[in-house]
């Protein structure tokens, strides 16, 4: 009686998406709640549904799920970012009210993946959208691993022509074999039809069964990234006595990815740049819990930016995001949370969760690449033989992609390496290693050793606490030091992309990160539970120094930019000024006068002026520049009040640390 009352009180109302998390894992290291939370939920199924078939989709539960309907059991599912799906028709009751419970648990688990919290926080909670889905008795497969049922290829993909496949999973829930058809049509964007196919057959009632229609599309429209992203749409429609019973739809974008060792990336048969960011999916005071227009939110600045192509780290993320990135144009990486640690218990579920992400995902043209682990060592016996499995399992799934996996020791002899059609490598020079320039000898050194290889660079880059600045910078930063500049970050991304941009043997390269995210297990920079690596801060507020680099470097959008706008309390009175400029070359005043002596930086886009002297108190800082008969201007204050070191400075810092 007692267990009984405390089940029915304490409920607290929340509106999904949600996590538990969202607080405690942003703001205190190594103290956040993981473990078990329970979702309830009343719901009247109505008695027309006696005839149907009922399933429950989840897209994310953090991290293992329990499901329940009425009392039943109807599902369970391992894993913290792929979606599943439950047949629950057996265990409503139609016309009345249904007790619906999940049980989520986000404990670090060693069969699980990720093993730990160690690298990124796994957020508890129901925290993608949940959909009720209704069929009738004969339908488009929906438990294939929570898939659309429907499988797309392309092969022989020219501006002349592509033989498409199309491969659909039915499934019949009576006890008699039914008469149907099996339409699937192709439609342009503009909803014309192109070409369609029609099937009939009996279905039987044993196990699904899979159909295909294949099609030459002649002079199809590609897909040409963010050029042009055009989308094709594939309508799989089941008929039954000249009805239709259930329909997906499906994007085709119809494009063809090339690798070649040694000199770049190609879609369609052109070069085409790689200009990468990673992102995390956790948002400040949100978690994970996001909803569409967050999802937005972090595309327009990756687009803004310039950028090419997405690493989504360190797992599978938004079915949203993912359709976002079809029509963005957005060619991205897709990876499951095979990351950090092994415990040799964890194999099974890694390849369940690859399995899972591919047939969710399989048909999403902007991906290129299947992610099978990142930075996973020892033992690496185990973890080489663990990831080959991985790269066969992808294989087989979906042959016509990439596989990749990624180390961060940098030279391909590493015994985990060479298991995957890509190595991905994780370079931090200056930062976790070596000094800033080291990036370029390294380079140098792959491309001479190891000239057949497919190379990416997929981290690179340093932390940056907004509240610190300094003028005073070396070629390397102990990353334990609590002082965590953005001088240091801007300068070490300046230099290392004036590399990666010269050196084709570089694929492609992932920057990391494109927004600050939690790391619940670390306290670094002055801020817990914060990795400050992003070129933007965690609230999305503030666009770092870094960010302008990178959009006046990639993007065709006018950028005319004065960095060091944080570094307000100047240290030297003789300083220099640096601009970011793809619109030619600025003019910049200093209080009103001239400066001379500019000279170019790493890029075309790079312009300093050295050996700039500034006044006592207040110093007035404008850039100017005219691109086809417009002017653009920047401008920001620096204080110079004296002579200033790197511990004084610290002091004054350290009194405001930057909360996001």
């Amino acid at each position: 009686m007692q267990a009984a009352q405390k089940w029915n009180s304490g409920w607290e109302k929340v509106e999904i998406p949600h996590t538990w998390n969202a607080k405690d894992m942003q703001v205190r290291s190594n103290d956040f709640y993981e473990g078990v939370g329970y979702y309830r939920k009343t719901y009247f199924f109505p008695e027309t549904l006696q005839e149907k078939r009922v399933f429950l989709r989840f897209e994310g539960v953090g991290a293992c799920s329990e499901v329940y309907v009425n009392g039943n059991l109807v599902g369970t599912h391992k894993g913290g970012y792929s979606a599943f799906a439950c047949e629950i028709g057996t265990a409503i009751k139609p016309g009345a009210n249904n007790e619906i419970i999940v049980k989520a648990d986000n404990t670090a688990r060693p069969d699980v993946i990720p093993v730990n919290h160690g690298l990124f926080g796994v957020y508890g909670g129901i925290y993608r959208p949940v959909w009720l889905i209704i069929t009738e008795k004969n339908n488009i497969t929906v438990t294939d691993c929570a898939s659309s049922g429907v499988y797309i290829t392309q092969k022989n993909v020219s501006k002349q022509q592509a033989d498409i496949t199309v491969k659909v999973k039915l499934d019949n829930a009576t006890l008699q074999p039914v008469s149907l058809k099996l339409e699937n049509t192709i439609y342009n964007q503009v909803g014309k039809k192109v070409s369609s196919d029609t099937k009939s057959f009996d279905l039987t009632p044993q196990g699904s069964q899979t159909y295909f229609s294949t099609f030459t599309m002649k002079q199809p429209h590609l897909w040409q990234g963010r050029k042009d992203p055009y989308l094709y749409k594939v309508v799989s429609r089941l008929i039954k006595d000249g009805k239709v019973i259930d329909e997906v739809t499906q994007p085709l974008g119809v494009r063809k990815y090339e690798i070649v060792a040694g000199k770049g990336f190609y879609l369609n048969g052109e070069r085409y740049p790689m200009y990468g960011v990673t992102r995390h999916q956790d948002w400040w005071g949100l978690g994970s819990a996001l909803k569409n227009e967050n999802h937005d939110s972090d595309l327009a600045m990756i687009m803004d930016i310039g950028a090419t192509t997405v690493r989504f780290a360190h797992y599978q993320q938004s079915e949203y995001l993912y359709s976002r990135c079809d029509s963005l144009g957005l060619i991205i990486w897709a990876e499951i949370p095979f990351v950090n640690r092994v415990t040799g218990k964890e194999a099974e579920n890694a390849q369940t969760q690859l399995r899972e992400m591919i047939r969710q995902s399989f048909n999403h043209p902007s991906i290129y690449v299947w992610g099978l682990h990142n930075e996973v060592y020892q033992p690496h016996e185990y973890t080489s033989s663990l990831t080959q499995s991985l790269h066969d399992l992808a294989k087989t799934e979906d042959p016509d992609r990439f596989t990749v996996s990624v180390n961060g020791y940098g030279h391909a002899e590493h015994p985990v390496n060479m298991n995957a059609d890509i190595q991905g490598m994780n370079r931090y020079f200056g930062w976790y290693e070596k000094k800033i320039g080291d990036i370029k000898p390294w380079v140098k050194e792959m491309e001479k050793k190891y000239p057949y290889q497919k190379l990416m660079l997929s981290e690179y880059g340093a932390d940056a606490n907004i509240a610190h600045q300094t003028e005073y910078l070396d070629e390397s930063l102990n990353w334990s030091d609590p002082f965590y500049p953005e001088t240091f970050q801007t300068k070490t991304h300046e230099y290392q992309w004036s590399v990666i941009a010269n050196h084709p043997y570089i694929i492609a390269s992932y920057l990391w990160n494109m927004f600050d995210f939690a790391v619940p297990m670390w306290t670094r920079g002055g801020v817990p539970a914060r990795n400050l690596k992003g070129l933007v801060t965690f609230d999305r507020k503030i666009k770092k120094d870094s960010y302008f680099w990178y959009k006046a470097n990639w993007s065709k959008e006018p950028v005319l930019y004065l960095t060091q706008r944080r570094n307000t309390n100047r240290e030297k009175q003789v300083t220099s000024v640096t601009v970011y400029s793809n619109i030619g070359t600025p003019k910049v005043y200093l209080n009103g006068k001239e400066l001379t002596g500019i000279k170019q930086g790493y890029t075309p886009v790079h312009y300093i002026f050295d050996k700039v002297t500034l006044a006592n108190g207040k110093n007035v800082l404008k850039t100017v520049a005219v691109k086809n008969g417009k002017s653009y201007e920047d401008m920001i204050e620096w204080n110079y009040t004296g002579e200033k070191n790197r511990e004084a400075k610290m002091s004054e810092n350290d009194k405001e640390h930057a909360g996001f």
